[in-house]
Order: structure tokens, then C-alpha cells, then sequence
């Protein structure tokens, strides 16, 4: 009798004897082990017995091995898949990994490629198990107008639901682009305060001389053109929240008057000669290091420890994973509607490059390069052809903005003096990673602490640069 606590391997091959042999590589390593010799049989496996890996061949007598991706993540089943393929193009492997595939191997492969691709995919499937069940109980796939649900962001999500019913100040960093505002608001909506104002002011934005007016307010006659009394961020935010994002942008002058209120809670017009009691809960944010900016001597230490209470990272775009495709259908979904277009998603070839794109201005970056594409085109899909140059020709590279070449041919590059362009050094430790990492390119990223959807990129750019 099968033992139920074994984590289940689905094996679909249409061949007996190569099936036998995967078989026999994952003998001992603590599985159960089923086949499937066609497509109908496979989706009839996974439907009764819902296993934890599938070992899909995508060339099936019946029915395409992507079909069967498509359909499990149609039907949203728990089962992880891997690709068997003996035509190992990029392209193949980047349309699996679309179909929901969590790896690829390209026959012929060793024992020891399989048993660790199967263990890591495996492990990866346990936790995205828990991830769900979280997601179950406190309903993750989207938050208070956030999306996505990737491990990063449920990290965040709870971490809000931790702080929001507290008094205590959250400090919110993150790139520029990364959603620190809508952040905040998820704070005070699921906060006692949520029936309150919700008053956000943007220190970047206002003009220092105008700053210590916008939050304290200010009296009739305080400075030239003060022709009425005025209240300020902090008085309409009573019983509330205050919201200063880029906070490491103000003046040290005005920190000052900050964190005397911080520490009092009294506020005072400016030109006014009374103090009044407020009930404010801060919630700061800054797209900068606000330690770094201690050190610099451009941000009080003695407000930062003060407001520095519930830090909250919100992690960039590159770094969550399939977030960017729930991202872009949602923005696509609502510009589609104000635009009066018919767009209703994406071609395969369209959603690769979003994934693979680097996107350093993060999620506002994406709803611009949308909004771009849904003004200018209409279809039933977004194809890539629509898509702005900087993604037709790939990432830009870490920590800059300009859009990456496409990569030359190496005898086109070497020089006589036997300079290597960084680009031919950088391919051969990714590729050798691969290789220690027995063709394993998630682990192989993990290893080099960048992102699987990098590497197939920069696979993508040197199989283009290969002469016919």
C-alpha cells in the first residue's frame, strides 16, 4: 500500500523504458512514484491523486505537454511541474515556464541533474503549499489595493496586519515606484483609525519655506500671502493618520519642529501664538537608506529613533517573481476600460518580456509602460511588437536605467591585445553555475543571488547573438 506521507511524482513519458530509468535515478530518494504514457492519462493522475511533481515531456502522442501546464494552471492545482524536453531551445523553456513550470531539463540529463531538480522543486513546493495556506486564511492574492502574492509581499501584508491595529509609527522604505503610499493607506485602513482621515503630504514636493505651513497650518497675516487662517496636515489628520512620505527630504530646521510634535503631540500655526493637542499616528516613508542619511548628518538621529518604530521594506518589482504578470493584468484590465480599447491580456512572447525586463522604476514604471502601450495599439492581446524598445531589447542592467544592447558574437569582440568585454566573462560564470549546479538555473540564480528570470534572459540575448 502506497505510504501517504511520501511526496508524490507524477512521471509523464510516452516512453516505458525512459520512464523506467527516471524511475530508477529517484529509487531511494523517498518518493511515490506514478506514470502516465499520454496527456489524457496525465490530466486524469493529476486530477485523482494531485501529486506534488510532475515530470512532463512536453512531446506527448496526444496532447502537448504545455497543454497540460496550461490546464493546471487554469484549474490553479497544487502540483509542481517540470519540463522534459529533448528540443531545448530558450524559446520552449521560457513558453514552459510561462505555462506555470517551475524548471526544465533537456534530455539526454544524468541522475544526479534529476534527483536535484526534483528535490529542489519538490522543497519549493512544500512552501508554496504553507504560502497558500496563508494566503487561505488571510485572503493574500491582493491587499488593501496591493497585488500580488509573492513570498515578498505576504511578508509585508503581514506585517501590516501586525502593526495596523497599534498606535505604533511605521517607517516605510522602498525604491521609487514600489507602492509606499498604498502601503501606508493599507496601515490605516485596517487600523481603528480607518473611519479617520487619511492625510498624506509629499515633503519633496512642497517648498521648504512652505513645509512647516502645510503640516502645522498657519494664521491670517504669518507671511506674505497668508490672506485667511489655514489648518494644517496635522490638524485634519486628528484622530488619524499622517502620512509623510520622502520624509528624508525636509529641511533640518523643520525636524526639529517634527519632533517636538512627535514627542508632545501639540501643534502650532505658524505666526500663531497657541498650542493645540492633537492625536495623530505617524507613518513615514523614504526611497533612501534613512540610516545613511543619519550618518550624513542630513537626518536627525533623534527623530529617526522616534519614528524609526515598525519598519516596513516593500520590495522592488524584479524581486517578485510572477507579481509582475498579476500586476500588469490589472493595470491592463482598468486602462483598457478608461481607454475604451478591447485589450483583455497578453501573448505568451509579451508576458516573457515583462518577466524578464528588470523594471527599475518598479510598478509605476509598468502602469506607464501600459498606459503606452493601450493609447497607442488596440487588440485582443497585447503582443510583444506593442511593447516600448527599452523591453524589445531586454533589462537594463542592475542600478542603471539605459536599455542592454543586443550582445555581439564573441569573434566580433575579442580584441588582439586579448581584452575580454565583461559581458563574455559574465556568460561563462553563469554558465558555469549552471553546470555546478547540475542544470538546475533556479538554484544556479539562488547561488549567485540573482533572479531565475535574469538568467533566461541572458540566455535569451546570447542564443539571438548566435550565427545561423
Amino acid at each position: 500500500m502506497p505510504d501517504a506521507t511520501l511526496p508524490k511524482i507524477l512521471i509523464v513519458e510516452d516512453t516505458p523504458s525512459m520512464a523506467e530509468l527516471y524511475a530508477a535515478f529517484l529509487d531511494g530518494c523517498g518518493y511515490e512514484i506514478g506514470f502516465a504514457e499520454t496527456g489524457r492519462a496525465a490530466l486524469a493522475a493529476i486530477h485523482a491523486d494531485l501529486p506534488e511533481v510532475v515530470l512532463l515531456d512536453i512531446h506527448l502522442p496526444d496532447i502537448s505537454g504545455l497543454e497540460i501546464l496550461k490546464a493546471i494552471q487554469a484549474e490553479q492545482l497544487p502540483c509542481a511541474c517540470i519540463v522534459i524536453t529533448a528540443h531545448g531551445t530558450i524559446n520552449v523553456a521560457v513558453e514552459a515556464m510561462q505555462g506555470g513550470a517551475r524548471d526544465f531539463l533537456v534530455k539526454p540529463f544524468s541522475k544526479d541533474r534529476l534527483v536535484v531538480t526534483v528535490r529542489n522543486v519538490a522543497q519549493h513546493a512544500s512552501l508554496q503549499r504553507i504560502v497558500e495556506s496563508l494566503k487561505d486564511d488571510y485572503g493574500r492574492s491582493g491587499y488593501y489595493g496591493m497585488i500580488g502574492s509573492s513570498l515578498p509581499m505576504q511578508a509585508v501584508y503581514r506585517t501590516i496586519d501586525s502593526v495596523g491595529p497599534s498606535r505604533a509609527t511605521v517607517f516605510i522604505t522602498g525604491e521609487s515606484g514600489t507602492g509606499k503610499e498604498l502601503c501606508a493607506e493599507a496601515v490605516h485602513r485596517c487600523s481603528p483609525r480607518r473611519d479617520k482621515e487619511f492625510v498624506a503630504i509629499n515633503c519633496a514636493a512642497i517648498p521648504r519655506d512652505l513645509m512647516e505651513s502645510e503640516i502645522f497650518g498657519h494664521v491670517k497675516g504669518a507671511f506674505t500671502g497668508a490672506a485667511t487662517d489655514r489648518e494644517g496636515a496635522a490638524r485634519r489628520a486628528d484622530g488619524g493618520t499622517l502620512f509623510l512620505d520622502e520624509i528624508c527630504e525636509m529641511d533640518l530646521d523643520l525636524q526639529t519642529k517634527l519632533l517636538r510634535f512627535v514627542q508632545t503631540g501639540m501643534v502650532q500655526k505658524v505666526g500663531g501664538d497657541r498650542t493645540e493637542k492633537v492625536d495623530v499616528r505617524f507613518i513615514c516613508a523614504t526611497n533612501r537608506d534613512p540610516w545613511v542619511e543619519v550618518e550624513a548628518g542630513r537626518f536627525r538621529e533623534d527623530l529617526y529613533y522616534r519614528l524609526h518604530v515598525i519598519p516596513i521594506s516593500l520590495p522592488p518589482l524584479r524581486s517578485r517573481d510572477a507579481d509582475v504578470i498579476e500586476i500588469a493584468r490589472e493595470i491592463l484590465s482598468r486602462l483598457a476600460k478608461e481607454e475604451g480599447k478591447q485589450f483583455g491580456g497578453f501573448t505568451a512572447e509579451a508576458e516573457a518580456r515583462l518577466l524578464g525586463f528588470h523594471w527599475p522604476g518598479n510598478v509605476r514604471q509598468l502602469q506607464n509602460v501600459l498606459r503606452n502601450v493601450v493609447v497607442l495599439n488596440d487588440a485582443p492581446l497585447v503582443e510583444v511588437r506593442m511593447l516600448p524598445e527599452t523591453l524589445m531589447k531586454g533589462m537594463p542592467p542592475i542600478g542603471g536605467n539605459a536599455a542592454v544592447p543586443s550582445v555581439p558574437r564573441v569573434e566580433e569582440v575579442l580584441s588582439e591585445d586579448g581584452i575580454r568585454p565583461l559581458w563574455i566573462s559574465e556568460k561563462e560564470t553563469i554558465e558555469a553555475a549552471i553546470a555546478a549546479c547540475g542544470g538546475n538555473v533556479p538554484r544556479a540564480a539562488a547561488r549567485l543571488e540573482i533572479s531565475a528570470s535574469t538568467i533566461y534572459r541572458k540566455k535569451m540575448a546570447w542564443d539571438e547573438s548566435k550565427p545561423s
